[in-house]
């Protein structure tokens, strides 16, 4: 059998191999895929596969496996290939059958007449590196990645350096090199996205990566699909194993293509925009043909990445340190908020509230916070976001001045010239977290941009949907993203709680202050927090028949006095706080202590809140 050597730097032999034993058998192909996944299975295989996250192209061989942590960014229209063919060799006057699958070129004299000939579909998708993924995420994966994985710097692709004489390389010293790093491995090669104007709405220059996020660095990649393809959603997180492809002849292919459409139109189906989309560079966009997918339901390296209820001993572990753990992060937390107990309790629940499920329209589980009191002409609220980078897996920070209301692209639409879905900001993956500064948003006009990007913010944070524009009509995609909104007084946006802050600290400096406090907290500490928030947020989680008796009756008793008191809003976020309270404390059922103490916090937000009102005279 195949050695670890063969199955990673030629698992098209294993392919190949597989199907020369089938004799035509239609279960060939079922077996290589449980080939590749019983291989990554077994003792951890799976970190010692390369990954396009991490390793730069140049040093990846062609044909071999790799994976890719990515997104969905777009789905492609299918497309046929050769699945079976026959070669005819001149020479020996031999004919050959060979399996086409996993492959984006066939070699040899292909018998186009032959009887053997199988065309086969396939799907395309686009994915880009999970939008706001947190540098802290990139590093631990990396360090994963080059320390396990087997990189055999390629020898058939050379990228395109030149020599250099010693006289050269001294003058080069004083430039950074981004090669390899002090222990010899490779370094991190990203490339950056443009940023999401109005004027780059037309997104079709095959230079154009279309990331959602301005500002991001990484590969896309064209990811090939062979079956169950249903099963992937646009949005969806995954760790994609499969066979690397950058034939130069590709892009050869794409460019007779591309000058047949300019001398005759007729000549092709496509659009010169959507042949320069569809089969950009390989160098720029590799190939990927998938073998086998992961979906994530998180993206923290800190933890296993499959089901939570796969992991049962692992949450088992997290939990027993959870009760020390959350005391920690409270505390780091206050004096974050400048010494705000009440404003850290709530923003712990803000990061481990999670939409768990959906009862009509309505998502249940979200948990909005808007802090507001936050002041406008300082760098608070940076620095507060630069806090929240450093505990969660994927976050972006949008600043809601008005330049960037009335021109930044947030809703992705579609673009029938390229057949491309144009991706926007809020195209982010499940459990990202969204930073609204609300605090640089000053006085002036919103045109008809800012107003719809407003209504996208406000429809994401009530429905948790997102409306993607097909320009003749609008196409609802749910999402589950934590909005946590920073501002002056109340936010112009809806959110499911107010926390108004009340510093107990004044430091005469307020940069230094903060930044004593992020030093102040080791790696390992912060690696504690991080592994807490995402264990946290995947507790399942009930509620007794005794415990629903007593919050109704609970519920009837705080209504008969003033029946205004008390809401069915306000009763549903009462559960929502107790929900999220009971499992920041580790705790995945709801008991009288917790409900009690639930209704404290709460009495004690609403009486700030109101408080705050009579000093301002402004709405809570």
């Amino acid at each position: 059998m195949p050695t670890v050597h063969d199955w990673i730097n030629n698992p098209l032999a294993v392919v190949d191999g597989l199907f020369a034993q089938s004799n035509s058998s239609p279960d060939w192909e079922k077996k290589v895929v449980e080939y590749f996944k019983e291989k990554l299975k077994l003792n951890d295989a799976h970190t010692w596969v390369p990954s396009l996250n991490d390793v730069p192209l140049y040093y990846l061989k062609p044909n071999s496996l790799v994976k890719f942590r990515c997104m969905v960014q777009d789905m492609f229209d299918p497309e046929f290939f050769m699945g079976v063919y026959e070669t005819n060799d001149l020479t020996s006057n031999s004919k050959q059958v060979k399996c086409g699958k996993y492959k984006d070129i066939t070699v040899g004299g292909v018998d186009f007449n032959s009887r053997n000939t199988v065309t086969s579909e396939r799907q395309t998708f686009y994915c880009v590196p999970i939008p706001g993924e947190s540098q802290w995420a990139k590093e631990i994966s990396f360090i994963w990645c080059t320390s396990q994985a087997r990189v055999v710097p390629s020898t058939s692709y050379v990228p395109n350096r030149h020599k250099r004489s010693y006289e050269e390389d001294d003058e080069m010293d004083t430039q950074p090199q981004h090669d390899v790093d002090m222990w010899g491995r490779p370094k991190r090669q990203e490339t950056e996205a443009p940023s999401h104007d109005s004027s780059s709405a037309h997104c079709t220059s095959s230079l154009d990566l279309n990331f959602p996020l301005p500002g991001e660095k990484g590969p896309a990649c064209l990811v090939k699909v062979y079956e169950d393809w249903d099963g992937f959603k646009l949005n969806d997180m995954l760790e994609v194993f499969g066979i690397l492809s950058v034939d130069p002849a590709l892009s050869v292919i794409a460019d007779e293509r591309e000058a047949s459409s300019l001398l005759d139109p007729t000549e092709v189906t496509e659009t010169v925009e959507e042949q320069r989309v569809h089969s950009p560079p390989p160098s720029l966009v590799p190939r990927l043909h998938m073998l086998y997918a992961q979906p994530l339901v998180h993206n923290n390296p800190l933890l296993p990445s499959s089901a939570p209820e796969n992991n049962g001993d692992h949450l088992s572990s997290v939990l027993g340190e959870l009760a020390s753990v959350r005391a920690e992060l409270h505390t780091y937390l206050t004096h974050v908020l400048m010494g705000d107990s009440l404003a850290a309790e709530y923003l712990i629940l803000h990061l481990i509230s999670n939409v768990y499920s959906r009862r009509d329209v309505l998502p249940l589980g979200k948990f909005t916070l808007n802090l507001s009191g936050c002041p406008h002409s300082s760098p608070y609220t940076e620095h507060l976001y630069k806090v929240i980078q450093q505990l969660v897996p994927s976050s972006y920070r949008l600043c809601m001045s008005l330049h960037n209301m009335n021109n930044q692209r947030m809703v992705p639409r579609k673009d029938y010239t390229a057949n491309r879905l144009v991706s926007g900001t809020l195209q982010l993956a499940n459990n990202t977290s969204l930073f609204l500064d609300e605090t640089q948003l000053e006085q002036g006009q919103l045109d008809a941009t800012g107003v719809r990007n407003i209504t996208a913010l406000g429809n994401l944070i009530s429905w948790q949907k997102v409306d993607y524009d097909f320009n003749y009509h609008q196409m609802e995609f749910p999402c589950n993203i934590n909005v946590l909104i920073t501002s002056e007084g109340r936010s112009l946006l809806p959110s499911d709680s107010q926390v108004n802050l009340r510093p107990t600290l004044n430091p005469p400096n307020l940069e230094e202050y903060l930044s004593a406090v992020q030093v102040a907290q080791v790696p390992s500490q912060f690696n504690k927090y991080r592994i807490y928030l995402s264990g946290a947020r995947a507790l399942n989680y009930t509620i007794s028949d005794e415990i629903t008796k007593a919050v109704e009756e609970d519920f009837v008793e705080m209504r008969k006095d003033d029946p205004q008191s008390m809401s069915a809003e306000d009763l549903h976020r009462l559960l929502v706080v107790a929900r999220l309270l009971s499992l920041s404390h580790g705790q995945n059922t709801l008991s009288r202590d917790g409900w009690m103490k639930a209704k404290q916090l709460e009495a004690l937000r609403i009486s700030r809140t109101q408080q705050q009102k009579s000093l301002s005279g402004n709405e809570p």
